[in-house]
């Protein structure tokens, strides 16, 4: 899945969680430790296997769920002792779905296996002839029904995200107010 379809995932099970428990939108600084763990295990798994070549695939180390699991539980337990524990569980919701989605495709195809959950326990196919580039994941995406279907996904969480006041935006807009412009 691509990163848009990723936090698109990553804030419906968010939203859908602090409805159940809060009957809530999501928070603002929440929101942006969600966005974060939603691409979290692509960007250390990506420049880890494409770029240094010390992983066997971009699905990987932070793909695992041997790592995504004690991870959230961590950065769960450091944001609790600073009483923003929702920011913990965001950033667990937004990592832990990411993986989960990655593997989706496997559950139709046969041939492959869902390895990376528990890598380095389960071994990864490395990749034939050098990593992937990404004009040419794009390329390979662009007929799959899982590749349009996160359109669809994005559309969809991007009509709460705007009814629940775009969530995560105002610490951004804050935080450049508080840069100003520059002299020039």
């Amino acid at each position: 899945m691509w990163p848009l379809g990723h936090v698109a995932v990553a804030y419906l099970c968010y939203t859908i969680a602090t409805r159940a428990r809060f009957d809530a939108p999501p928070a603002h600084v929440p929101a942006l430790l969600l966005a974060f763990g939603s691409q979290f295990p692509d960007l250390v798994d990506k420049p880890l296997a494409w770029y240094l070549t010390v992983l066997p695939t971009g699905r990987s180390l932070a793909h695992s769920l041997l790592l995504l699991v004690p991870l959230s539980i961590a950065v769960s337990l450091v944001a609790a002792r600073y009483d923003r524990t929702e920011c913990g569980i965001a950033f667990g919701i937004g990592a832990i779905s990411h993986t989960l989605v990655d593997v989706l495709p496997m559950v139709w195809d046969a041939e492959t296996r869902p390895n990376q959950l528990l890598w380095p326990i389960t071994p990864v196919e490395p990749y034939e002839g050098g990593p992937p580039t990404v004009l040419g994941l794009l390329r390979d995406s662009l007929t799959e029904p899982y590749f349009l279907a996160q359109w669809v996904l994005a559309a969809v969480a991007f009509t709460y995200w705007r009814r629940h006041g775009y969530p995560g935006l105002r610490p951004i807009r804050t935080a450049l107010e508080r840069v100003g412009p520059t002299p020039g």
